[in-house]
């Protein structure tokens, strides 16, 4: 359950990650209004990542 939660968030946030800056944050002229977003977006992915792979593990051969 975790791994589908934590990876339709991922694709949430692949969603916004195009959405925030082009379309809420339009009319902001600097850059770094879209370069936190992405910033903060990037580290959220890598947690969800976490998330998602965590249960993963090496079988032994």
């Amino acid at each position: 359950m975790v791994r589908k939660l934590s990876l339709a968030c991922v694709w949430l946030l692949a969603i916004l990650c195009y959405a925030v800056p082009y379309w809420v944050l339009d009319q902001v002229n600097a850059w770094y209004g879209s370069f936190l977003f992405w910033s903060v977006a990037g580290v959220l992915v890598i947690v969800c990542n976490l998330l998602a792979t965590r249960g993963f593990q090496e079988q032994d051969k």
